[in-house]
């Protein structure tokens, strides 16, 4: 890809993709969406990647939508407003269906769409001094597209006072309800999204693929007889894979597994 907003890099099995606009504090356009959307498409198919760290330039994480983009999309048609609210649909989808865990590095303050990307990343690792605001309703709208994902990242019940009052709070207060799963220092920041993309690294790439999917297709399900035979049917498919054998032959045998022997 001919990349304008972004920076993508592979190193050791982790890919890091960064949002490379700080002069605009890394704000969405239909650009930085398109990017996006393309880098983690080919990311999802790249073999030699088993990890992708979520990233940004500058002081801000994301600031949300890019206020020349909004200028035009207020003279937007219906028409043109639903297409273009799609393409930031299918971007957020594409990240949190990337069947490669994500983890987001939060060094600044993340704003509306800001907030989103962190909310469809798996890990999210926040400097203790950035800020988070879901701020649409300040300007008459409301986070609908990010909206399902900041809902189960951060909880019903937090989400209903941050959507409607549009405050800004603390990663300490994001981490407190669960947006967040490490909050560090600025100097700790590196160290500790390394640690996280290592102990993915080492782990089976079909194993977190999958392990990644079974969280997502229960988070919310009703556990029927339909979803018990369905974990069933999973164990039983992961047991009988080639990584899977490998993985108890390894442990069994007091070794290192191969894939980890590859990485």
């Amino acid at each position: 890809m001919n990349l304008v907003t972004l920076k993508v890099s592979v190193d050791a099995h982790v890919a890091t993709v960064t949002l490379n606009r700080p002069d605009v504090r890394n704000a969405f356009n239909e650009t930085v969406i398109e990017e996006l959307t393309g880098a983690f498409r080919a990311l999802a198919t790249n073999d030699d990647v088993r990890a992708i760290v979520l990233a940004a330039e500058g002081v801000a994480f994301c600031a949300g939508a890019d206020l020349n983009w909004m200028q035009k999309m207020a003279g937007y048609s219906d028409a043109e407003n639903r297409a273009d609210a799609m393409t930031l649909a299918v971007m957020l989808s594409t990240i949190y269906r990337c069947p490669k865990p994500v983890i987001a590095r939060v060094q600044g303050d993340a704003y509306a769409g800001g907030v989103g990307l962190a909310a469809v990343a798996d890990m999210v690792v926040a400097v203790d001094t950035a800020h988070f605001c879901l701020s649409e309703a300040k300007l008459g709208l409301m986070p609908a597209t990010i909206g399902p994902y900041v809902i189960r990242a951060l909880g019903e019940s937090a989400s209903r006072r941050y959507f409607l009052t549009a405050e800004r709070f603390t990663a300490a207060t994001a981490h407190r309800h669960g947006l967040v799963h490490e909050v560090v220092s600025a100097e700790a920041l590196d160290s500790t999204v390394q640690a996280l993309a290592k102990a993915l690294v080492d782990n089976s790439p079909n194993a977190v693929k999958e392990c990644k999917r079974l969280v997502q297709d229960f988070a919310s399900r009703e556990i029927d007889d339909g979803a018990i035979a369905d974990t069933a049917d999973r164990i039983a498919k992961i047991r009988a894979s080639d990584e899977g054998r490998e993985g108890v032959r390894s442990f069994l045998e007091k070794r290192a597994p191969a894939w980890r022997e590859a990485s």
